[in-house]
């Protein structure tokens, strides 16, 4: 996949929403298409979490992939524009951990989110979510912790110059992910990602379950051994370090 020049919007409800309205009225975007907004006012995360952006904080776009939307290959598509995402960081230096199924933290905190949502019978969008230029103080007003590229290097930067230097890594491991799917990315994903071997809570809805991380299936579903010693695999939740055990 080769990314297309992004196309730019001042101001957009929801990159991701605007893009599948589009796909479906039957607009022929092409596969790598890329929409980006400087502001977005009704962006969504995952489980129904909204993402809003101001001006030149954080870089929201999303890209749209055209071929089978097959699960569960694409349940680890995520993973792989997450993947794109940390290697970037790393390479400005910023040290970062993978959060399953979707997140990247700096010191376990949050500083980018992605989601993934089929669109049409062969089209999916990926919009990305990156903490760029936040501030420490708007970063302690969010209900969970936050950090940025800003507070993590002490400058600000261009978000339409990050989003350039995004792209590039986003499609490498895309190209992995298409190639091989979760295989092309166990490993890297494995070594990064937070709370491997650790004890761990995952909620879905009014769900929880408790265990041991032990790592991640074939389509990169989570493998978790609960306290009765059974073996679960689990394909949605919102994943956590179990603090009982720190208690």
């Amino acid at each position: 996949m080769k990314c297309s020049t992004p196309e730019w919007h001042q101001r957009l409800t929801s990159t991701n929403d605007i893009l599948i309205e589009r796909v479906r009225g039957g607009e022929p975007l092409p596969d790598g298409f890329v929409l980006a907004a400087h502001e977005q006012t009704a962006g969504r995360g995952r489980l129904g979490r909204r993402w809003v952006a101001r001006p030149g904080c954080s870089l929201t776009f999303s890209v749209l992939l055209r071929g089978p939307v097959v699960f569960p290959t694409t349940a680890s598509l995520p993973m792989a524009t997450a993947l794109g995402v940390a290697t970037a960081l790393e390479a400005l230096g910023i040290d970062v951990q993978t959060k399953w199924p979707n997140d990247l933290l700096v010191c376990q905190r949050k500083i980018c989110g992605i989601l993934a949502e089929r669109c049409a019978r062969e089209a999916v969008v990926v919009g990305v979510g990156l903490n760029v230029n936040m501030r420490a103080d708007e970063a302690a007003e969010i209900h969970q912790p936050a950090t940025s590229i800003a507070i993590e290097k002490g400058e600000t930067y261009d978000v339409r110059e990050a989003l350039g230097f995004l792209l590039p890594h986003i499609e490498t491991w895309i190209a992995r992910w298409r190639a091989r799917g979760f295989a092309g990315l166990k490993e890297a994903w494995t070594q990064r990602c937070a709370y491997v071997g650790a004890s761990v809570r995952v909620r879905d809805g009014r769900q929880e379950r408790t265990g041991i991380l032990q790592g991640f299936g074939p389509a990169g579903q989570l493998l978790l051994r609960e306290e009765d010693g059974r073996h679960r695999e689990v394909w949605v939740g919102d994943l956590s370090a179990d603090a009982s055990e720190n208690t």
